[in-house]
Parts: structure tokens; C-alpha cells; sequence
């Protein structure tokens, strides 16, 4: 029987698709207009501030070309400036625009896939740093109906941790041998990860800056965390970026908790406590 989170994931990978080919266009106009407008590159931390300087002007520049023309114009009825000087760099700023626009609308329709999933509407809705489309993610690729435990979500989210005591990585002692069938129709074996690495990217790479921006309940647990991992002698060694990433690592595991108790109850399936909280007998305290 096809489900909500069967049609929903296309719809997610989808819109997700565009948006990685929609940087990666952005990232080439950024490149070819960087010199002709006489931005210099900037530091590391200046990429990003400095890629939206370019952007939005050439947004402009595309703007006053194609202002009052009904079509988008041929090379022989094309008129650039000194900076959009060749037709084909009026064609490669057409297909970001075009990108970003159904970037927008995909996104904008997951929202309204989304209205009428029980979970979306009645606890996703409500955590602050969530939208449409990390709702989209969550929904999409957790099934909640086989996470019997929260530390379930862990494991395939990447989020658990390795034989070896490490946070779950790509590295060769993380690795499992699973079976595949190979292009000649045998049976082979290869080293494979144990995760959903689209999934971890969003929960670490995406959510866990947006709790922070939008501040909060998970912003307060991120940063009583990194406070935890600052003043113990055991870290000290670490970096101030590892101490963030083991921080940001920590409050989206406790998101999923969260997630598993609210889900699970929504749905009507048995709530299992955490280990921490059956074996070790350490209650959960940061429910929201």
C-alpha cells in the first residue's frame, strides 16, 4: 500500500534537487562576475556574504535588461551591459533565476502536502526552527512505525555511536560488509555505511543551524551543552568548531527524542523510554 511518506519523499528529494543544482548554478555566476564587478575574494568567512553581494547584483543588472521585454530576448535583439556583456551569461543567470523560482514553489507546495499529516499539524508546526521542508525531511525519510526506540532514529540518522566509542562516521572502522549484486549479475560484497547520510546532512547540517538561529528551547540546550564541554578539563584539547559540532550533535539527538515520544504517541504506537532513562535510571530533562 503506498503511504503519506511514500509519495511525500520524492516530493522532498525533489525539491531538494533543484535547490543543490540552483547553488551549484549560483556558484558559477558568482565565479564568472566576481572579477568583471571588481569584488576581490574574500576570507572563509566572507563566502557567504560575499556570494549574496554578487547575486543580488546581478539580479538587478538582469532586471534592467530584461525590463519591458516581453520574451526573453535572442542573441540578436540582446543588449548587455558591462557586466552581463554576452548572451550566454544573460542564459546562465536565466536558469538560476528559473531555478530559484521553482526552488520556491516545490517548497511552498510540501507545505500544503503537509497540512493534513497528523504529525506535521500537531507537534512539527509548533517547534521553532522547523519548516516545510525539514518537516518534509523528517517525515519522508523516518519511519516512525519501525523506530521501536528513540535510539533507533539515532542509528539511522548517523547520530549513534561506532564500536570504537567515536561519534558514526564515514571511516573505515564504521563500515559494514553487505551483499549487492554487481553489474555482472553475482553476488559481491562491499564495505557500506550503516546510515541515511541524506538525512544526517539535514539534521546536522541544516536543522541544528536553524535551532540556533531561531533560538529557544533547543538553542538553550545547545548552549548548556557547549558550556558542559568548555568547562570540563577532559575537553580541553578540543577546538572551539569540534566543541560546536559535538554540541549541535548533542541537541539535535535530544530534538529526536522528542520527536519519537510526540510521533509515536500521535500515531498510537508504545513510547519506550530512553536507555539513559530504563537502564541508568537518568530522567530526560529537556522535554519543551
Amino acid at each position: 500500500m503506498t503511504t503519506d511518506r511514500d509519495i511525500i519523499r520524492p516530493i522532498v528529494r525533489g525539491a531538494y534537487d533543484i535547490q543543490k543544482l540552483r547553488i551549484s548554478t549560483g556558484n558559477r555566476i558568482v565565479a564568472n562576475f566576481r572579477v568583471k564587478l571588481g569584488i576581490e575574494p574574500g576570507k572563509k568567512e566572507d563566502d557567504d556574504a560575499e556570494k549574496k553581494k554578487v547575486l543580488d547584483e546581478i539580479r538587478q543588472r538582469y532586471a534592467l535588461i530584461t525590463d519591458g521585454i516581453a520574451r526573453f530576448p535572442t542573441p540578436a535583439k540582446f543588449t548587455g551591459d558591462e557586466v552581463i556583456s554576452r548572451y550566454s551569461e544573460l542564459c546562465l543567470i536565466a536558469q538560476y533565476l528559473d531555478l530559484e523560482k521553482h526552488e520556491s514553489q516545490h517548497f511552498k507546495r510540501l507545505g500544503a502536502v503537509l497540512a493534513d499529516i497528523p504529525v506535521y499539524a500537531d507537534y512539527l508546526l509548533g517547534v521553532s526552527g522547523i519548516g516545510p521542508a525539514m518537516a518534509g525531511v523528517l517525515i519522508s525519510e523516518i519511519d516512525i512505525t519501525v523506530a521501536k526506540y528513540a535510539s533507533s532514529i539515532w542509528a539511522y540518522a548517523g547520530l549513534d555511536v561506532g564500536g570504537d566509542g567515536r561519534g558514526r562516521s564515514r571511516r573505515k572502522e564504521h563500515l559494514v560488509v553487505r551483499q549487492y549484486t554487481n553489474t555482472d549479475g553475482e553476488e559481491a560484497e562491499r564495505d557500506s555505511i550503516t546510515f541515511n547520510p541524506f538525512l544526517k546532512t539535514k539534521l546536522i547540517g541544516v536543522l541544528g543551524p536553524s535551532f540556533l538561529r531561531a533560538g529557544g528551547h533547543y538553542a538553550d540546550i545547545y548552549r548548556a551543552y557547549k558550556h558542559r564541554l568548555e568547562t570540563n578539563p577532559a575537553h580541553d584539547e578540543k577546538s572551539k568548531g569540534h566543541r560546536h559540532n559535538m554540541a549541535i550533535r548533542y541537541m539535535v539527538k535530544i530534538f529526536l527524542v522528542d520527536l519519537y515520544k510526540a510521533w509515536r504517541t500521535i500515531e498510537g504506537l508504545p513510547v519506550e523510554p530512553p536507555y539513559q532513562e530504563a537502564k541508568l535510571g537518568h530522567k530526560h530533562s529537556h522535554a519543551a
